[in-house]
């Protein structure tokens, strides 16, 4: 990752009203870009208008562009009456999401204001996010376009709108407690604290990164600023289907953050790979073979539905841990040595502890149920454990 700072010669004196715009009253705006560099002149002279008279500020560029925006953004800052640094990444790694990551980690001041490259968030703004904090004691500050006094008139037609509805929607419905008092948890225009985020926490997946702050790092005091979001000043927008699918994805892996959580989705995801064992099971039966052996052939489609699901949907970030061909024999492994312990466990507790037969049934898929779990987490998704060294051979090391 490539990082050029410009700072002009002449910084000028910018005027901080105390009143307006309480101490310490610094601010970084983060600017994650993807091909804007129609856009990024306006930004910063938007920004030069409206922000340094009122709060000393810095601007960080994090590029993942394939066009010449580094360079626009080089030229430009030569005009700005501020720091402008751009940090271009030759990956893209986590989307916008991950590129607001980085704008985190490299900026420097107490404020951190994130906004979009494309003009549809408002520089003026910016020290209206700062002070509302300052005066709010807040850690998080939203600009909202579903407060009143908020419009989301520059969302491009019907689609768009119901789209950005919609998510909202869901994700507030799936996150009640930690999204409480956030009206706009899809905006991309907020201000937050620097001291409240810790950014090593923060895994984003895409351009929803306000949602995955709000979720991990959980900041204690959260309000709002209505805003107006306005046209795309240049360019086309980013936001695809593609972008949509990674947004579900990342909000299935939020939600299955806690224990509890992914065992009742494994549960809901396991009983889905019922079809695919059922229609094979009918397939092989109609074919001519045997009950018994299409029984044990069926159960590998099911096997194999689960986890294909469970690859993308629950534990999708701890793929790395083992290669592919480890954590798919490890699951069906464990998968099939359900059947064997099942039969087992249903003739004890039946034969010794006189259990009825059908409540000792969904008794024996009640604890197979949650040791296959337990068995699928530790065994294929946990992370190896890595020997500690003995103090002696650390010594030695360090030599």
């Amino acid at each position: 990752m490539s990082q050029e700072s410009i700072v002009p010669d002449e910084l000028g004196d910018p005027a901080l009203d105390p009143a307006e715009v309480p101490e310490p009253g610094a601010v970084t705006i983060v600017v994650p870009t993807f091909n804007e560099s129609a856009n990024v002149r306006q930004l910063l002279h938007r920004i030069t208008e409206s922000v340094p008279a009122r709060l000393p500020c810095e601007v960080v560029f994090v590029d993942d562009s394939t066009d010449d925006t580094p360079e626009v953004v080089r030229e430009a800052a030569q005009d700005c009456p501020f720091p402008v640094t751009v940090l271009h990444r030759e990956e893209a790694v986590g989307g916008l999401g991950g590129a607001v990551v980085e704008g985190l980690k490299a900026a420097s001041s107490d404020w951190v204001v994130v906004m979009d490259g494309d003009c549809q968030h408002p520089p003026s703004l910016v020290p209206e996010l700062v002070a509302r904090g300052e005066r709010a004691g807040a850690e998080l500050v939203v600009a909202s376009r579903y407060i009143e006094g908020g419009s989301r008139a520059g969302l491009a037609g019907g689609y768009r709108v119901a789209v950005s509805r919609g998510a909202t929607w869901l994700a507030k419905a799936l996150f009640p407690r930690r999204l409480h008092g956030i009206s706009d948890p899809m905006s991309g225009f907020f201000a937050v604290r620097r001291s409240a985020v810790t950014a090593d926490v923060l895994k984003p997946l895409g351009y929803k990164i306000l949602l995955e702050l709000a979720v991990r790092s959980r900041p204690r005091t959260v309000t709002e600023v209505p805003f107006v979001f306005q046209d795309r000043f240049a360019g086309e927008s980013k936001s695809t289907a593609k972008e949509g699918l990674r947004f579900l994805r990342h909000l299935a892996g939020l939600r299955t953050e806690a224990p509890f959580a992914r065992m009742v989705v494994f549960g809901l995801i396991g009983l889905t790979g019922f079809l695919p064992n059922l229609a094979a099971l009918w397939a092989l039966t109609e074919a001519g073979m045997h009950y018994l052996p299409a029984e044990i052939v069926a159960n590998q489609f099911g096997v194999a539905w689960n986890f294909l699901l469970i690859e993308r949907l629950l534990f999708r970030e701890r793929r790395l841990h083992r290669h592919w061909a480890d954590r798919t024999a490890r699951f069906a492994l464990l998968a099939n040595a359900d059947l064997v312990l099942r039969l087992p466990l249903i003739a004890l507790l039946v034969g010794r502890f006189g259990v009825a037969a059908l409540p000792a049934t969904a008794l024996a898929l009640v604890i197979t149920f949650v040791l296959r779990f337990v068995g699928t987490e530790a065994l294929v998704y946990l992370p190896r454990r890595t020997p500690k060294k003995s103090p002696v051979a650390h010594h030695q090391e360090s030599r």
